[in-house]
């Protein structure tokens, strides 16, 4: 009997959509599946990227055998250039699919790491990694290359099945490889770690092959210039646009950084095939007449800098919109982004377009399966126990509806959250101790602390502004030796201003001369005083905590 014991530790994508991160360890060594990130919201003021705290990995980074990409959505691959970097070993192996790994150097190219050990790896090939064996099981999803993980171990088989979707006519390559998804199942699999995004959606999913009929009929029926938003790394939905435009005698702009970087790796890769003469330079879109122009964009999800953002808010240096342009959405919003989505519509209808979301037409197949196709990834590959993952509490409590429904018995199915490890041994499987599992917040490129205190600040400045106070006091006495100058931005009480500018002028002379009779004088000291007493004096008369910076100046 195994005296080892596994750990299976998601540090991001349980709870939410996005930041997916995995630590799979055994005898003390680790491969880590996954590095994502996710967008922030609402209230993640000025913050640009969200990444799972991977302390845990901090201190371990020796005993990492390898990191594996299942695809490469910015929700698995993202965070990698920051994880390699923090961990102070850039030249861990990193694997996965072909596009997966032209997309990662890419990545880390932009970020300067260039000594990064980068690894296609084929569906069906193995390799041993201390411990593990590893294999990836081609996949359906709405990138190519996307492969579930296979970890072999002596305990057994654990399964991290990525995003996945049956889709039996994709648009590139074979369907899902469910002959070695049963062959894994009788060969018998310890664990599944399954992907719950579309739990909550009964039946099967559509096929990405039936999107572009739809999107042919949508631009037939367009009378001016179209603009198609999807994720930049979709490039199947890129290639279906590109066919619908060609097949209408329309050219192709693509508009957005990352859209016009993956494409051209997906033609490098031969993902992609794009007519002679059909693509067009963004700055070109004006020269030709609006029934002749095609734009694919960023900006599906509504983010703040995207290009339809900056078009919707006519803040675009190139693209211009008009009445009379259709804009069509071939994406979904993210659970979460939905705010964003319905803002950038409304502003696109207030400039008068055509606005068609996957609502109006069926201009979008989500690249998750369905509830059928979760029970069937269940059925075979009949696990022993059950980990769902990658989705929300709602979502990860409804798969595991599912498992119960063929059969798996609830006590084989962990529901579990970033931070609390699945342990397996020889005696069967048990929650272990939670670890350390928060997020880390990237500003610019610099990453830091949730609880940094910048992001405090800036909650307190968007809520209640600030209160500048500069007092001037005698070296000698330390009392105050002319007038404070009371500066305020932000601040909602406009009405009583020069009140109560008057009155913390007033409490300014008097907190001073109280510390010049106490003696002291330390500026550190008297500015601290200032503040205690100041901002008690303003929560008093506005009931609201701005921020309140004292400054003192020696004369």
């Amino acid at each position: 009997m195994s005296s080892s014991s596994l750990r299976v530790l998601p540090l991001g994508g349980l709870g939410e959509i996005g930041k997916n991160m995995t630590v799979v360890e055994l005898d003390g060594r680790i491969v880590v599946v996954d590095t994502g990130l996710r967008f922030p919201t609402a209230e993640m003021l000025g913050i640009d990227l969200v990444l799972p705290d991977f302390a845990y990995l901090r201190g371990r980074a020796d005993d990492i055998e390898a990191i594996v990409i299942t695809h490469g959505h910015e929700d698995h691959l993202g965070a990698l250039p920051w994880v390699l970097r923090e961990l102070g070993r850039p030249e861990i192996p990193v694997f996965g699919g072909p596009l997966t790994i032209a997309m990662a150097r890419s990545k880390l190219d932009e970020h300067n790491i260039r000594d990064a050990e980068l690894d296609d790896l084929s569906p069906g090939d193995t390799l041993s990694l201390g411990p593990f064996e590893l294999e990836l099981v081609h996949m359906t999803h709405s990138i190519p290359d996307s492969c579930a993980v296979a970890l072999r171990t002596e305990l057994g088989t654990v399964l991290l099945t990525g995003d996945y979707k049956f889709d039996q006519t994709p648009v590139d390559g074979p369907p899902a490889d469910v002959a070695r998804l049963a062959e894994l199942g009788s060969e018998g699999v310890l664990l599944l770690c399954g992907d719950s995004t579309n739990a909550d959606r009964p039946g099967f999913s559509m096929s990405e092959r039936e999107v572009g009929p739809h999107l042919e009929e949508v631009f037939a029926r367009a009378r001016g210039r179209i603009v198609v938003t999807s994720f930049a790394s979709n490039i199947h939905r890129v290639q279906q646009v590109i066919d619908a435009a060609a097949q209408l005698g329309r050219k192709v702009a693509l508009v957005g950084r990352s859209m016009r970087k993956n494409v051209n790796i997906g033609r490098s890769l031969g993902h992609v095939e794009i007519p002679e003469g059909l693509m067009i330079a963004p700055g070109e879109v004006e020269d030709w007449p609006d029934h002749k122009i095609v734009v694919v964009s960023t900006g599906s999800q509504g983010e703040p800098l995207s290009a339809l953002r900056r078009m919707a808010y006519n803040d675009h240096r190139q693209i211009k919109l008009h009445e009379g342009d259709t804009v069509v959405f071939s994406a979904t919003p993210i659970p979460g982004n939905e705010r964003a989505v319905n803002e950038t519509v409304d502003r696109l209808y207030h400039i008068g377009c055509d606005v068609v979301t996957a609502r109006e037409a069926p201009v979008h197949a989500s690249g998750h399966g369905y509830a059928e196709e979760l029970k069937l990834m269940l059925n075979l590959v009949r696990p022993r126990y059950v980990m769902p993952m990658h989705g929300d509490h709602k979502r990860i409590q409804l798969h595991a509806q599912l498992a119960d429904a063929v059969g798996i018995p609830p006590e084989a199915v962990f529901r579990t959250e970033n931070g609390l490890p699945l342990e397996i041994d020889a005696r069967g499987a048990r929650l272990g101790e939670r670890q350390a599992a928060g997020m880390i917040f990237v500003d610019g490129v610099d990453i830091g602390d949730p609880a940094d205190v910048a992001l405090r600040d800036r909650r307190m400045l968007s809520a209640d502004g600030i209160f500048i106070v500069v007092a001037t006091i005698s070296e000698q006495s330390g009392e105050s030796v002319v007038a404070p100058e009371v500066i305020f931005r932000g601040v909602p009480f406009i009405e009583q201003a020069d009140e109560l500018v008057s009155e913390i002028r007033a409490e300014v002379d008097r907190s001073l001369a109280a510390a010049a009779h106490e003696g002291v004088r330390e500026i550190d000291l008297l500015q601290q005083a200032l503040h205690d007493d100041l901002a008690a004096l303003v929560y008093e008369r506005l009931r609201r905590r701005p921020m309140v910076l004292p400054v003192v100046v020696e004369v």
